[in-house]
């Protein structure tokens, strides 16, 4: 399919509050301004999502505020003994409040709440990552110190308009920044080390419509010695204009067409633990992934409800670069997920 690249700086948003120009950026280049939204202020979605992650164990940490709804979010997952723990408080009404940066290249943010903490500072050639929850396993509290470097020069950014006047989704994920630091869970210590721990960063802005499934895969680690990872998904919006899958080789984006995935389904349900496989249409991403564990949460208040399915495993199969080269990946860590939200 033919996708359109912006390569300037642009505002991301006109007067009507719809997107000036949709497509792909390797770099945040549009301007995010939320004075300019006008798709209803309770639609605003903003939110910064860091994942941590080796061949072991991982850590993720959100902080998002949903207008009507704050969420903060702390994973632990240790993929060897097969658990994972995820807890996720909610702040009501915090609309902007929260103070979420208009840029993921630097700013502060921090939130607290009875028995926790979560602070992200962005700037210079690292960014910092904090976290403190009481009573997060068995009683036993944890406390996380992350320190995130070596961030790739190109990362993928998406602009992608809804069907309806003022709405839109503003993305970047940046994969394979390298990981330093701890995570102590009670007397046990979770160390993450630069040469073979990385961190991904989803960051995003946008005023979405209420019922959304959408599709997402992650990995970051090394290929050849060198950093390597993609970035996959789909479901939801216009992507007409481009889609938000790309392959990333020592710092450079590669862009890639559709790729579809293929869970396989057990009794008429999506069997998540079930070896699922990875086609694109234009034969440049190909993969098997074998699950390893399912972070999986169902939540249902009146009009609103998550059904989530992020799914770590290990991808095996093939990527092509954009000179033709062919990566060969094996037992590749990473993730994918199907979420259905109705928010």
């Amino acid at each position: 399919m033919e996708q359109h690249e912006i390569t300037r700086p642009i505002p991301l948003l006109d007067g009507r509050g719809n997107l000036t120009e949709a497509g792909y950026a390797k770099r945040l280049l549009p301007v995010y301004d939320r004075s300019k939204v006008r798709g209803g202020i309770t639609r605003l979605k903003e939110w910064d999502y860091y994942l941590v992650m080796n061949d072991h164990f991982a850590l993720a940490l959100t902080i998002a505020d949903n207008s009507y709804m704050g969420l903060d979010s702390i994973s632990l997952l240790d993929f060897d003994q097969g658990w994972q723990v995820t807890r996720s408080p909610m702040r009501l009404l915090p609309m902007g409040s929260t103070g979420l940066p208009a840029t993921s290249e630097r700013g502060d943010t921090a939130v607290s709440g009875k028995g926790y903490g979560l602070f992200f500072r962005a700037g210079g050639e690292k960014r910092l990552l904090v976290a403190h929850m009481d009573k997060f396993r068995d009683g036993q509290a944890l406390d996380a110190r992350v320190v995130l470097t070596d961030e790739p020069e190109e990362s993928m950014v998406i602009c992608t308009p809804f069907g309806k006047p003022g709405h839109f989704y503003y993305n970047q994920k940046i994969n394979c920044m390298r990981a330093s630091g701890t995570v102590t869970l009670g007397e046990k210590t979770y160390t993450f080390h630069p040469g073979d721990s990385f961190g991904t960063l989803d960051w995003g802005r946008g005023v979405w419509t209420y019922h959304n499934t959408w599709y997402w895969g992650s990995a970051s680690g090394l290929a050849d010695g060198v950093p390597f990872g993609f970035n996959i998904g789909y479901g939801f919006g216009d992507t007409s204009a481009a889609t938000e899958n790309m392959l990333f080789c020592n710092g450079k984006a590669h862009k890639l067409s559709k790729v579809a995935f293929h869970i396989p389904k057990k009794g008429g349900r999506y069997d998540y633990m079930a070896n699922w496989t990875f086609t694109s249409d234009d034969g440049r991403f190909e993969m098997d992934f074998q699950p390893v564990l399912d972070r999986a949460a169902c939540a249902s208040a009146g009009v609103i409800k998550s059904d989530q399915h992020q799914v770590f495993g290990r991808f095996t199969g093939r990527a092509v670069l954009d000179d033709g080269k062919a990566v060969e990946l094996r037992n590749f860590m990473g993730f994918a997920e199907r979420v259905e939200n109705k928010w």
